[in-house]
């Protein structure tokens, strides 16, 4: 899937300060976003791109909004201070964060994993559970620790004033089923919380009387607002939701999470089928005078860091653990991952793709 096309395109114009533009695309997946902080963490490290506009969804947008908070304060040290902040404190509010920071830290890996037959009894309890009863039951007061989190470690009125990068989060319309895409200027936390809201698990977020979920039944993330409104014609991808499993799930709750990640895939394989149907279309050469949006998708060139690889054999579960140790090791695997298609791939940016976009066809 990720054999390089032969076309070359025309070479990327650079900005004013000598970068190379591109756009980011971020999906969500709970806590397996530490994987995408990861990656953001490596390529802010290179002076040579210039992050032109992101578009995230749930754990992405939060990534997204760390960032652009950071890059105000502080260009892109501050951009990487402000995303460990913002997950540090993720961690914090986990309950073993206590045992975990303190001198048995380090044995507390083993002696988890000894417990884990005695808390799976629990954890079942509460799986029945939520599927019988709603957070509005669950959980009357909507305490959502989380946003306290963002709040705390994210200055939104740095994040709408950003000239640096442009953000697009997603949210999907409880009422329509619609996707909701927020312009980066009318941020505020319960958008970024609205992208987040797993309707399982919190109460819809209202804005402005319209009740929405997560946005990954929608976008997840969304790519047309990168290629309508931003100048980069590169788009990188760090897609973190395994698309592929070898195997066919016979357990209940493997075949739930299995469904979710079908689900929350969905959108995205949509839209790339539709942008590959789109440069087929336009052809190999550029045709002038042709619609504007043509003209945009024929010049794309589209990359990926993919983490579904090494994410996948964690499970679904996964995904709610916020203990500091974990969030660390999907950090780390972000940014070997990041390493990774820099070590390949930095070449290719602003002349080509990388990954085969036509490739998603023959899924």
């Amino acid at each position: 899937m990720t054999t390089r096309p032969r076309t070359k395109r025309k070479s990327a114009p650079r900005t004013a300060s000598g970068k190379l533009p591109i756009d980011l695309a971020l999906q969500g997946g709970g806590s397996h976003g530490a994987f995408t902080w990861g990656v953001l963490d490596r390529l802010l490290q290179e002076d040579w791109l210039e992050i032109a506009a992101i578009s995230g969804t749930s754990a992405g947008a939060m990534n997204a909004v760390a960032l652009a908070a950071g890059l105000m304060d502080g260009g892109r040290e501050g951009a990487r201070r402000v995303l460990r902040q913002f997950w540090t404190r993720v961690a914090e509010i986990s309950p073993f964060h206590t045992l975990q920071s303190g001198p048995l830290g380090a044995a507390f890996g083993p002696v988890q994993a000894l417990m884990a037959p005695w808390l799976a009894p629990y954890k079942q309890f509460n799986a029945a559970l939520g599927s019988q009863l709603s957070p509005y039951q669950l959980n009357p007061l909507n305490l959502n620790p989380l946003r306290d989190v963002l709040v705390e470690t994210v200055d939104f009125k740095r994040v709408c004033a950003c000239h640096k990068t442009q953000l697009f989060i997603a949210a999907t319309q409880v009422r329509t089923g619609q996707l909701r895409v927020f312009g980066q200027h009318e941020l505020t936390a319960d958008m970024v919380m609205a992208s987040a809201c797993l309707p399982l698990l919190f109460q819809a977020v209202e804005i402005d009387g319209e009740a929405y979920w997560d946005g990954g039944y929608a976008g997840n993330p969304s790519l047309l607002p990168l290629i309508t409104d931003s100048p980069a014609d590169d788009l990188l991808l760090v897609q973190i939701n395994p698309v592929q499993r070898e195997t066919v799930p016979k357990k209940a709750g493997d075949i739930l999470d299995r469904i979710n990640e079908v689900t929350f895939n969905a959108s995205l394989l949509k839209e790339m089928r539709t942008l590959a149907l789109m440069q087929q279309l336009v052809g190999t050469e550029r045709q002038p005078g042709g619609p504007p949006l043509f003209q945009r998708v024929q010049d794309l060139r589209v990359h990926m860091i993919d983490g579904g690889e090494s994410l996948a054999p964690l499970g679904a579960e996964s995904k709610t653990n916020t203990q500091w140790t974990f969030l660390s090791q999907l950090h780390e695997l972000g940014v070997d991952a990041a390493e990774r298609w820099l070590a390949a791939n930095r070449q290719d940016v602003g002349q080509r793709s990388s990954f085969d976009l036509s490739s998603v066809l023959q899924a």
